[in-house]
Order: structure tokens, then C-alpha cells, then sequence
């Protein structure tokens, strides 16, 4: 189910909450190692060197095969409404005080929002709140369309999220006011 707001629609809080239970179950099933990568990532001092931020990555493609085992039979309803959840996401932190610490082109930040995204909800509201938590360059494509290429692949076409906001980089205006 979605909101409507102003015509446009919008996460309703279940699809969000969905979504961020289905990131957090995809980890789980991964085991200890990579949840206390995780959790480091929440507790480093971001002033400090940048040993050990990157060893998450090893774990991301594992981190998505078993997200799409567990969203491997969703209908076209459920897709759409869980990419919409990772738009709104990405749109939200698609911000000049984000940028400024994932650096990247506009396909680079991207990616790297997306990384923030794929890393669960902890990470993803530490780095809402302050952006230095974030991990420079850290990049995960894959995140920002996951869900929209299994609906292509099974309903021959991308989800049409009816948001009227964009994922892309620089698309959210306030997030670039000066």
C-alpha cells in the first residue's frame, strides 16, 4: 500500500518498514563477521584513518544474492512499492553535505548513496543525521535498482513508482540549497 501526498505517491511507514526488515534479514542470514563490520562502521571515529571501513564490501554481493532469495517471489505490487521505498531513500540523501564526504561523479554518488542504503537502517539514519559516518567512495550500484530489475526481468518493464522524484544525483533540490 502507498500514500498519496499531494497526488504524488509516497512509502507508506509498512513498505518502509518491509523494506528495512528485509535489508536487516538479508544480513542476518550472513552471520556475525559482517554484522560486526557493521556495527564498526556506526561506532568509528570518522576523524580517523580509514582502515577497516572497506572490508563490508567483500560481504555486499553476498548481502544481495540473499536479499534476492528473500524477495525472489514478490509480485509486480511489491517490487514497485519496495523501489519506491529505495527512491525515496536515495532522493532524501541526495545532499551537497553528503556528496562532500562520498565524493564521486553524479553515477559515483549515486552508487554511494546506494551503499548507504544497502548497509541497513542504523547506517542509513547515522549518516542522515551526520554525514561524516559515511564511508568515502564506498559504492554499491546494484542497491539503487534492486528492485527495479527484477520487475523488468518478470513483468517486461521498470516499476513505475508514480513518486514524481528522481534517484539520480543532484535531483533533490533542497538537499543543493545553499
Amino acid at each position: 500500500m502507498t500514500d498519496l501526498v499531494d497526488g504524488l505517491r509516497v512509502p507508506s511507514v509498512e513498505d518502509e518498514a518491509r523494506f528495512w526488515a528485509l535489508v536487516e534479514a538479508a544480513w542476518e542470514r550472513l552471520g556475525d563477521e559482517p554484522a560486526a563490520l557493521r556495527r564498526a562502521l556506526l561506532t568509528r571515529n570518522p576523524e580517523a584513518d580509514d582502515e577497516g571501513v572497506y572490508a563490508i564490501d567483500a560481504w555486499l554481493d553476498r548481502f544481495l544474492d540473499s536479499l534476492r532469495q528473500l524477495t525472489a517471489g514478490l509480485s509486480s505490487q511489491e517490487l514497485t512499492d519496495l523501489d519506491r521505498v529505495v527512491e525515496r531513500k536515495l532522493h532524501d540523501i541526495d545532499r551537497a553535505d553528503v556528496h562532500e564526504v562520498t565524493d564521486g561523479s553524479d553515477d559515483g554518488f549515486l552508487y554511494c548513496r546506494g551503499h548507504i542504503v544497502a548497509l541497513g537502517r542504523g547506517f542509513y539514519e547515522a549518516v542522515t543525521a551526520d554525514p561524516t559516518v559515511a564511508v568515502p567512495d564506498g559504492e554499491c550500484e546494484a542497491m539503487c535498482y534492486f528492485f527495479a530489475h527484477p520487475h523488468e526481468e518478470r513483468f517486461g518493464g521498470w516499476p513505475d513508482t508514480g513518486s514524481g522524484i528522481s534517484r539520480e544525483s543532484g535531483s533533490n533540490p533542497t538537499g543543493w540549497s545553499a
